[in-house]
């Protein structure tokens, strides 16, 4: 079955950086979208960045835009965010995601990410 896996999350300062990974398995993952949301307290789940299947990113939330970078590896069937200048709006559950179209999409279990000093 499809299943997504997250990782890479934690605390850090301000400023500071993290490397988040997700981890696909039960889909032929090189030929589909991968997208990152997150979700902070109290608000709506948002999303952050999506990378086309050929490796182009090809959209970034303005407020990550020139600090985030998504990135894909189809041989190891992983998808990646690069996560630099942290700052404390940052602070969610990140979460990655993929659509695929008979079965709909479908999403991982999320990675807390908290920016605090």
């Amino acid at each position: 079955q499809v299943q997504l896996v997250e990782s890479g999350g934690g605390l850090v300062q301000p400023g500071g950086s993290l490397l988040l990974s997700c981890a696909a398995s039960g889909f032929s993952f090189r030929h589909y979208t991968i997208r990152w949301y997150r979700r902070a307290p109290g608000k709506e789940r948002e999303q952050v960045a999506r990378i086309s299947p050929n490796g182009v990113p090809s959209w970034y939330k303005d407020s990550v835009n020139g600090r985030f970078t998504i990135s894909r590896d189809n041989d190891k069937e992983m998808a990646y965010l690069q996560m630099n200048s942290l700052k404390a709006e940052d602070t969610a559950v990140y979460y990655c995601s993929t659509y695929l179209p008979v079965d709909g999409e479908f999403w991982g279990q999320g990675t807390q990410v908290t920016v605090s000093s």
